[in-house]
């Protein structure tokens, strides 16, 4: 009997968690342009594939190497974050999809889309089809527009944390004066900035934690967080310098904040 209420209760959870996906505050669903497992940008059409995919549920969806929409790099968290897991055996493939809000908690996972097709093209295609199928009845999707008196609490947060006062940090002397890699002439990548106690974590959009930053008494400056390094500001970008393998390293950000 206790086997009985235990099985029915755990049953009743399952469906409770599957079921009560709240995605009516996302507007957008960004995919990975490239899946760990994979070894180039959109091999075998999987990213694409994925893309299509959402598309049919109305979201508004964007590859992660793509242009965005200036509401939503003003705001990721309009967006979850779509990846494809692999756990292929020798004879099956065998893909699941992961779904992240804009802090890489993971809110939703599906089940595993199996594949016998041998042809890596058709059978991932054929997997990541079948996880899909599996999230038909737990995603129920319609946009609903924030209310106008809806209060933005991530600027409250930021107006909050940013009056406290900043923590002295002595900056670290840099002696040495080898550079290993300068990108200040090459593609720009964007973070953005999320408060954090004593200073803010910049995160991509994978999205993956990249610094953590810790304030100084010096505006537009930063120590980054187990880098030995820092983070200034020069015009309208960042520019980080930290050591990697007793090396010095400078590599430009467009943070927003």
């Amino acid at each position: 009997m206790k086997k009985v209420v235990f099985l029915f209760f755990f049953l009743i959870s399952i469906s409770t968690t599957a079921q009560g996906i709240n995605l009516d505050k996302y507007k957008y669903v960004i995919v990975a342009d490239k899946f760990d497992f994979l070894k180039s940008s959109d091999q075998y059409k999987t990213s694409s594939l994925t893309k299509f995919l959402f598309k049919k549920k109305a979201f508004k969806v964007f590859l992660s190497n793509e242009d965005l929409p200036k509401e939503l790099n003003d705001n990721r968290c309009l967006a979850l974050f779509a990846s494809v897991k692999n756990e292929s055996s020798m004879f099956r493939i065998k893909n699941s999809i992961i779904i992240k809000d804009c802090y890489g908690k993971v809110i939703y996972t599906s089940k595993i889309g199996i594949s016998k097709i041998k042809d890596y093209e058709r059978g991932y295609q054929e997997a990541i089809r079948n996880a899909y199928n599996s999230m038909e009845e737990d995603f129920i999707y319609s946009y609903k527009e924030p209310s106008l008196n809806t209060v933005n609490t991530t600027n409250v947060v930021k107006k909050a944390i940013v009056k406290k006062d900043a923590v002295k940090v002595n900056l670290p002397v840099v002696e040495e004066k080898v550079i290993v890699k300068n990108d200040i002439n090459s593609t720009i990548e964007t973070l953005y900035a999320q408060p954090k106690e004593n200073g803010f974590q910049l995160i991509n959009l994978t999205p993956e934690v990249v610094f953590i930053l810790l304030k100084t008494n010096t505006k537009d400056v930063f120590i980054i967080k187990g880098k030995n390094g820092t983070l200034t500001k020069k015009g309208e970008n960042w520019i980080a310098e930290f050591y990697e393998n007793n090396k010095l390293v400078i590599k430009t950000y467009n943070i927003k904040f």
